[in-house]
């Protein structure tokens, strides 16, 4: 049975549960303001206890991470992003969560082949792209440098 676009499109949106796009927008939205939230008020927490500017955001961040490994180790992560979605993705919490997830989920091939060779399968790709694109934009701003000031 071949079917065209124009009979396709009504069986597909039949079969398909409507999507809350508002809630779910405002969901991604507290959510990763409250992740936020909770950065600002851990850097002011170490800012309290005396530890310089420099200390107190690393100190934020390496909290962070190592919540965001807890989280997801526990399964709460994933619970948390099925509701929340993208608010999960604040960068340093998401980037915590795919590289802790792969290596739950192959550790039991070992650390060798399991966690150690899927360590990077999600994040790896980001690193990447990203150092890829972090050099091309150095490369372009050192071409246009001399024009733009």
């Amino acid at each position: 049975m071949k079917l065209t676009p124009q009979q396709y499109k009504p069986m597909v949106k039949a079969a398909s549960p409507p999507s809350p796009l508002w809630k779910d927008c405002l969901w991604a939205f507290f959510v990763g303001g409250a992740i936020c939230l909770l950065g600002e008020g851990l850097r002011q927490a170490y800012l309290a206890q005396g530890f310089p500017l420099t200390d107190a955001g690393t100190l934020t961040s390496v909290t962070l991470i190592a919540l965001s490994g807890l989280f997801t180790g526990l399964g709460l992560y994933q619970k948390l992003a099925a509701k929340a979605g993208a608010g999960t993705l604040v960068p340093i919490t998401g980037f915590a969560n795919a590289v802790v997830s792969p290596a739950i989920e192959f550790k039991e091939e070992g650390f060798i082949t399991g966690v150690g060779a899927k360590l990077f399968l999600i994040a790896g790709p980001v690193i990447v792209y990203g150092v890829a694109a972090s050099s091309l934009w150095g490369l372009v701003w050192y071409v246009l440098r001399p024009w733009v000031g």
